[in-house]
């Protein structure tokens, strides 16, 4: 009976920890090049395989979305598939050159969804959004912008905010990556403010980048100790199952 109860415990912690839907600031930019017409990303929570993310660089409009949310058109869409195995919180994903034919991704895999996907030195804001496609949204997830949210893409009934989960880098700016720190952080949510702080990122302006490498440096967590009383009781737990189990 005890070892049912612990199994069926085991279980349902195991539930907890299925991947949940991505939601508003799971994931954020962490390079951003105009140049290359690349970018990085790092997630916040495990992504679970086969994870389709759209990338749209078109305005949103700014109503909600279902009640007439929509993005214009004449600008490029991207969708991104994460490939067959989970992605573990604090990894940093490379998509580079995504508007050429070589177009690369570090994980799973990219699918020109149509347009053009160039990524403008100024006055861009490119989107991430979950949905059945690029251009109907179910969920924004991050955004960023070389030239204002506004005019060139609004923040309106995305659910997305500057500094918390959208970074809103220096106007005209070719090529920019956050410089702050990827350890120490108790939890991977944390990084969060400091990532959508432009104040945190190396903005180099207008020039030359598309040879330019950003750092893909994962992030990582701060060690929690694991308190004596749960150690005492795993310990226990464990020699009681090893007893019953020689009993048996």
């Amino acid at each position: 009976m005890f070892r049912n109860t612990i199994v069926s415990a085991l279980l349902l912690v195991a539930g907890a920890n299925a991947h949940a839907a991505l939601t508003t600031g799971d994931i954020a930019f962490t390079s951003f090049n105009a140049d290359e017409d690349g970018f990085s990303l790092v997630a916040f929570v495990d992504i679970g395989a086969n994870t389709t993310i759209h990338f749209n660089d078109n305005e949103w409009n700014g109503d909600a979305i279902g009640a007439g949310g929509a993005f214009n058109s004449g600008e490029g869409v991207l969708s991104w598939n994460s490939g067959a195995a989970p992605i573990l919180a604090g990894t940093v994903i490379r998509f580079s050159k995504y508007e050429q034919a070589s177009r690369s991704v570090s994980v799973g895999s990219l699918f020109d969804a149509g347009g053009d996907n160039g990524i403008n030195a100024s006055n861009e804001t490119v989107y991430a959004l979950l949905g059945s496609n690029a251009n109907t949204p179910t969920a924004f997830l991050a955004a960023i912008s070389n030239g204002g949210f506004g005019s060139n893409g609004t923040l309106a009934n995305t659910g997305l905010a500057v500094g918390s989960s959208a970074v809103q880098l220096n106007s005209g700016t070719d090529y920019a990556e956050y410089a702050g720190p990827r350890s120490g952080e108790a939890a991977f949510a944390e990084y969060r403010l400091l990532i959508n702080a432009n104040a945190n990122w190396t903005n180099l302006g207008d020039g030359s980048f598309a040879a330019r490498v950003p750092n893909t440096e994962n992030f990582s967590v701060a060690a929690v100790p694991v308190p004596g009383a749960v150690w005492l009781f795993g310990s226990a737990l464990a020699g009681f199952l090893g007893v019953s189990r020689r009993k048996a």
